[in-house]
């Protein structure tokens, strides 16, 4: 009798041993929770990193202009080798060149021999063909780089004329009121590259290129000019500027300074060493 009360013991734990189990696996069925992590969070890290990128982008950007760049401007005195740069910058970033236009200026010639009498002249001259090449290039696509802006034939030149008694107020004023109507419908280069240079400096590349017409500059002259030019730059808060110092850097000589300058252009516009 003792046995067969036994056996039932036996099934007891038996039975109470699944119960135990049986507990154990419950917990493990309530791993349904994986399935949110499974498939809904997913996607919703493939959307936080579209997010994190542009932001990037926003913040690389944002000392860049949004617009696209059109028009490179370079600035500079007579001889500082404005023609050799724009033809170098041309060539090296596929940019449409506007040369000054001097082989075709009827006044030139008449200004060198008689500045008092044909000042007036020229400098209107130069206003006309240059915001001319100002309106092709915004109407344009093309990028397009400038030789000589606008800005100083106003700034520099027929004030320096006015200064040194070689245009009349009368003159001086009619010019002056004709650049600010004509100012007021353009807007400033993408970049202007001003090509500082010493007075020897632009002596001797006068002189190398041999013009006839440039035999006649007078040192006060080229002086003055020089002075103009950086009190304009000095002030110059139109847009960006990189000012280039020619006595130190001969990028008409030296493809050393002509890479030097290449690379400076790249950094200020695309921001590329």
């Amino acid at each position: 009798m003792a046995k067969k009360k036994a056996k039932p013991q036996k099934k007891a734990a038996q039975k109470s041993a699944p119960k135990k189990s049986a507990a154990k696996k419950t917990p493990a069925k309530k791993t349904p929770i994986k399935k949110p992590a499974g498939s809904k969070p997913a996607p919703a890290k493939k959307q936080a990193k579209p997010e994190k990128q542009k932001a990037v982008t926003v913040t690389a950007s944002s000392s860049k202009p949004k617009k696209p760049i059109k028009h490179i401007a370079i600035a500079g005195n007579i001889g500082a080798g404005k023609t050799t740069l724009t033809k170098i910058l041309s060539k090296h970033f596929g940019w449409i060149p506007h040369f000054e236009d001097v082989e075709n200026n009827p006044y030139l010639n008449d200004f060198y021999e008689d500045m008092p009498r044909w000042s007036f002249n020229l400098q209107v001259f130069f206003l006309n063909s240059r915001f001319r090449q100002i309106v092709e290039i915004l109407k344009g696509t093309e990028v397009v780089i400038q030789d000589r802006t606008i800005h100083e034939d106003a700034m520099i030149f027929a004030p320096n004329l006015h200064g040194m008694g070689l245009m009349s107020t009368r003159d001086f004023d009619n010019y002056t009121k004709l650049y600010e109507t004509v100012s007021s419908l353009i807007r400033p280069p993408d970049l202007l590259i001003y090509l500082k240079a010493s007075v020897p400096t632009l002596v001797n590349q006068i002189q190398k290129r041999g013009r006839d017409y440039e035999d006649n500059l007078r040192l006060d002259y080229l002086r003055r000019l020089n002075e103009y030019y950086e009190k304009w730059i000095g002030n110059y808060k139109e847009g960006r500027l990189l000012v280039i110092d020619i006595d130190q850097c001969n990028f008409a000589e030296e493809d050393e300074a002509k890479a030097e300058v290449i690379n400076k252009v790249n950094a200020e516009l695309f921001g590329l060493f």
